[in-house]
């Protein structure tokens, strides 16, 4: 690379040049790094950043498009310049490098989609792998295309978060919902309340096109349907790990409060509804539809009867409010509740829900007892 002639006709086409002759000098440019750019050292690029910054801010916005279709699938492409394209209003420029390139950083893609149109959001959305942090803020704030498009990218990860904003989002989409539960890294706390809130169709749907689930899928359904039988509970994979795992536990000593508690600090949906099942003698469908419903009341009965403290009720509440977004407030007026409720009360009104859990055909209603005794 010959840098001073370089240099010398950048500066006559930046204080003298037309358009034209820019952009002439970029091609030049660009065609120089292209031709070369396995070879080059990261200072030789660092060099071919500084020239073409330069001139891509004098260009116009067809020919800073052309140069990020080129920079795009560059691995090492000047990092500075693929950031400017990447930041540029003009879709047409941004949209190569923000869907390809692999010298936007993660910080980069954090600021570009929370900052910038819904087109730069769809073309973040394509990426061919995605971190958790980055697709927060895209279910967050992407309109329905680039959520269905971001759920549709198997090279995407979620939180926990996200899927809980997913599930929310997919209320009254079947066909976000369905694409929601057709993903393999689903949790399936959130798997149930998708299936809760879906129609009929997409229940089916899933049952039907989800083979490799199999019996999961539809244990699942059955769940939310009322249907609970064991055995196909038992199908899910993270449920039977969970089952081992509770259950090697209590051989090795008896579950109690200690592990209730580290089970719900430690966001472990399943193994915290076996340990309180075990624990209260409880059908798990009584525990497990306890810790999804929207209220609290029968999280605090089971707390009760179980004798745990309100240190451990609290850590089971807020393992709730992950996915039903239980305020500040209200967990402080449940813990109240629970303070205020007496064992009699919550051992009468858990014997009844046992007792109604063997009709699932009928609804659960439980007898007129106020939680806070």
């Amino acid at each position: 690379m010959r840098t001073l002639p370089l240099l010398d006709e950048l500066e006559a086409a930046l204080s003298g040049g037309s358009n034209t002759r820019r952009i002439e000098m970029l091609t030049r440019v660009t065609d120089l790094f292209v031709g070369g750019a396995p070879r080059y050292s990261e200072t030789q690029i660092g060099l071919f950043d500084d020239v073409m910054v330069r001139l891509v801010q004098t260009i116009e916005a067809k020919a800073r498009a052309r140069l990020s279709h080129r920079l795009a699938p560059i691995a090492n492409a000047p990092a500075s310049v693929v950031s400017m394209l990447a930041f540029d209003d003009d879709i047409d420029v941004a949209y190569p490098v923000l869907s390809q390139s692999e010298r936007l950083g993660e910080r980069e893609l954090l600021a570009n989609a929370a900052s910038k149109s819904q087109q730069h959001l769809a073309a973040i959305a394509r990426r061919k792998s995605l971190s958790e942090a980055v697709t927060d803020v895209l279910v967050e704030r992407g309109d329905r295309d680039v959520v269905h498009s971001v759920v549709k990218n198997a090279g995407a990860r979620f939180s926990d978060a996200g899927f809980r904003m997913l599930v929310k989002r997919s209320t009254g989409d079947d066909a976000l919902a369905t694409e929601v539960g057709r993903r393999g890294d689903i949790p399936r706390p959130h798997f149930l309340m998708l299936l809760e809130k879906a129609s009929n169709a997409v229940r089916a749907r899933l049952a039907a096109e989800n083979p490799q689930a199999g019996a999961a899928v539809e244990g699942v359904v059955a769940e939310v349907a009322g249907g609970i039988r064991s055995e196909i509970r038992n199908a899910s994979p993270d449920f039977a790990a969970a089952q081992a795992e509770v259950e090697r536990q209590n051989r090795i000593r008896r579950i109690g409060e200690a592990e209730i508690y580290q089970y719900a600090r430690d966001r472990k949906f399943e193994e915290t509804a076996i340990a309180l099942s075990l624990l209260c003698d409880t059908p798990i469908d009584v525990v497990e539809r306890a810790l999804l419903d929207p209220g609290a009341e029968i999280v605090l009965i089971l707390a009760k009867v179980a004798g745990l403290s309100s240190t451990t009720t609290k850590a089971i509440l807020l393992l709730r409010a992950a996915d039903r977004g239980l305020s500040a407030n209200d967990l402080e007026q449940a813990l109240a509740s629970f303070n205020r409720l007496q064992d009699e009360t919550a051992r009468r009104v858990l014997g009844f829900f046992r007792t109604r859990v063997k009709k699932p055909a009928e609804p659960m209603v439980p007898p007129a007892v106020a939680v806070n005794g």
